[in-house]
């Protein structure tokens, strides 16, 4: 994440107490120009104490906020050139669209024809040219949300905070405006910073995303950096979706470590996250759905070099088209999933069917459990 001009964004070592609760701990992070970054995390981890640093709404214990390359600490919200939309986007039911987006112009005493002109530009920008007199009540979901990214954009900000604003939408049209946004990104080419606890969002819009946990960044990346080369156990069980065990070291050779899980499974797997960790130490596995090959027991064995293999019977189906899932029980009653094709046809397994599930040891990651780290 380098660039040579100055970055819209950099926090550097910013940390924040309640009393003696720390809701943000030393968090460093840039952010180049003209980029669509997502702070990703659970409730209750940092994320919005963090915005609301950098809006100017909170004020840092310790630590930098630059903005241009210029430190904004101790500057007032209305003094810096940032921009929020909150999840319930505020926009001024008394007015209509017009005046809504006019109105931080009007505050700044923008003359009247430019107002115009900006306020025309960003409709159409946002691909709404044909509504500045409609009422707000008469505007769609996902209307709404654009206009109040156009109320913000038309102040021209360096830096748009979006605190879940997709969070009130049903699932349908946030599935929508998902990709709407990042369209909007790209027509603005203003550095956007959106705060989610919903990975499919970050994942989706995102050019680099940064996986908060307890008031800490865990892992900053691209989305695929993130999926597929996770750096922590927080991380791998957080992004995505993962079968999870528990267990031991019993031996480690080169680049594969070999486990024994709390159920007594034996699994091997690839050791790129436990760093020097040593032998017998506490760790945990992961392995996502898609890379399990689930076959009826009664077929013939595959080449089962290099590959983990459980025995077990399958629980259910989860029809999902394409992202069609199998439930298996498979050793200490636990359940494990695996992506599958349902056709709807013969070849299908079915509830109560005797199955044998593989998948990679290098697609087995394992790292430090967190008690351990």
């Amino acid at each position: 994440m380098t660039s040579t001009a100055p970055h819209d964004l950099e926090c550097i070592g910013v940390s924040k107490n309640y009393g003696s609760v720390q809701a943000v701990r030393d968090v460093s992070f840039e952010i180049p120009n003209g980029c669509f970054f997502s702070i990703l995390g659970p409730s209750g981890c940092g994320k919005t104490t963090l915005m609301r640093m950098i809006a100017g709404f909170e004020e840092p214990g310790a630590g930098d906020i630059r903005i241009k390359g210029r430190s904004v600490l101790n500057t007032p919200p209305n003094k810096r050139n940032v921009k929020m939309v909150f999840q319930h986007l505020a926009l001024f039911p008394m007015m209509n669209v017009y005046e809504n987006i006019a109105y931080g112009l009007r505050c700044n005493r923008v003359p009247r024809a430019e107002i115009d002109r900006k306020v025309k530009d960003v409709l159409a920008r946002i691909a709404l040219p044909d509504v500045a007199n409609r009422e707000i009540h008469q505007l769609s979901g996902g209307q709404k949300q654009r206009i109040a990214i156009a109320r913000c954009m038309v102040l021209d900000p360096d830096v748009l905070l979006l605190d879940e604003p997709l969070g009130a939408l049903d699932l349908k049209l946030r599935e929508a405006m998902k990709i709407e946004l990042k369209l909007l990104q790209h027509q603005f080419n203003t550095t956007f910073i959106y705060i989610t606890h919903d990975q499919s969002e970050a994942l989706v819009m995102s050019d680099y995303v940064a996986i908060m946990n307890k008031g800490r960044f865990d892992q900053i990346g691209t989305p695929q950096a993130l999926y597929h080369n996770p750096d922590t156990a927080f991380v791998a069980g957080f992004v995505g979706d993962s079968n999870r065990w528990s267990g031991r070291i019993l031996s480690r050779s080169g680049g594969a470590v070999r486990v024994e899980t709390q159920g007594g499974l034996p699994l091997v797997g690839a050791a790129a996250g436990l760093g020097p960790l040593a032998e017998a130490g506490a760790v945990e596995l992961f392995v996502r759905p898609e890379f399990i090959r689930a076959e009826r027991a009664g077929e013939a064995l595959p080449d089962t070099d290099g590959r983990n293999v459980i025995e077990g019977r399958v629980d259910s189906l989860l029809f999902n088209g394409a992202n069609s899932r199998v439930l298996v029980r498979g050793a200490q009653d636990a359940l494990i999933e695996a992506d599958v094709v349902l056709t709807g046809g013969p070849e299908d397994l079915r509830p109560g069917e005797a199955v044998r599930l593989s998948w990679a040891h290098a697609q087995t990651r394992c790292f430090a459990a967190e008690s351990a780290a």
